[in-house]
């Protein structure tokens, strides 16, 4: 079982940066991948970024590419997702979420969620 908090959300103007965390609970945190996606008002949940059990490997998102940066500390149980360059259109609720299996890219290989951070960003 593993609970998840994000946090480090808020309202910002366009090209500024946030930088959201999410912390486990539980101890077998590191041994899970680990994903961040978002979901805007009347859109479907959209990968964002995916990180392996030990940080080695990582994935973005070609909309968020080059912009994002998804890393984790395992010593404390936390991943994070650097955002810079924030435009308008990054405006959503972003999750955090452990791999369960599958597609890393879909929200159905994820079995623990957060409650979500929002971000708004305006132009």
């Amino acid at each position: 079982q593993v609970q998840l908090v994000e946090s480090g959300g808020g309202s910002v103007q366009a090209g500024g940066s946030l930088r959201l965390s999410c912390t486990a609970s539980g101890r077998t945190f590191s041994t899970y991948a680990m994903g961040w996606f978002r979901q805007a008002p009347g859109k479907e949940r959209e990968f964002v970024a995916t990180i392996n059990w030990s940080g080695g490997s990582t994935y973005a998102a070609d909309s968020v590419k080059g912009r994002f940066t998804i890393s984790r500390g395992n010593a404390k149980n936390t991943v994070y997702l650097q955002i810079d360059s924030l435009k308008p259109e990054d405006t959503a609720v972003y999750y955090c979420a452990a791999f369960s299996g599958g597609s890393y890219y879909s929200p159905n290989s994820y079995g623990y969620w957060g409650q979500g951070t929002q971000v708004t960003v305006s132009s």
